[in-house]
């Protein structure tokens, strides 16, 4: 897998982490039990901070960024879907960005918040815990589609992938 230091700055990756072996991390990265980052997924804490809390998951394709004001935090059980751009927003605990959307600086997405696919929230936006942000620019409804025990099977599925993976993925050449 692509793991870099720059300078001295280095990930920390808990032990019990998965990262994928085509996954990019760089930098200042913080990564705990139970997280997992897929193929091409591109981590990248040059200016400042990117955070996985624990049992959470970044997809295939997803790029995270930070800049020194706004860290990228995301909770735990937390789950980002593919092709998602995040840069410097803290994202809560039980929360869902679904394929596709960006989230930009300075945003924030309340514990059990969703963001759907293909939404794009606008610096400094606030999705509040119960509300899904959909459209672009998007805009907070009540999310009565996407439930906490939805976010808890995708979360719990990508563990149990993680491991799957950690114990079977072998590379043919």
């Amino acid at each position: 897998m692509a793991i870099y230091a720059l300078g001295e700055l280095e990930p920390s990756i808990h032990p019990d982490a998965y990262v994928h072996p085509d996954a990019t991390v760089i930098g200042n990265v913080r990564i705990a039990a139970h997280a997992s980052v897929w193929p091409q997924a591109v981590l990248r804490g040059d200016h400042g901070l990117i955070e996985l809390g624990e049992r959470s998951n970044v997809q295939d394709g997803c790029v995270l960024h930070c800049t020194r004001e706004h860290p990228t935090v995301l909770g735990p059980s937390s789950a980002i879907g593919h092709s998602v751009h995040v840069e410097g927003a803290v994202v809560g605990t039980g929360c869902l960005i679904a394929s596709g959307a960006v989230v930009l600086n300075g945003s924030v997405i309340e514990d059990g918040g969703v963001v759907g696919a293909g939404a794009v929230l606008s610096y400094r936006s606030r999705v509040p815990s119960g509300q899904i942000a959909l459209g672009v620019p998007a805009r907070n409804r009540p999310n009565s589609s996407f439930g906490p025990e939805m976010v808890k099977a995708v979360v719990e599925s990508y563990v149990r992938r993680a491991a799957w993976f950690r114990a079977e993925l072998r590379r043919l050449d």
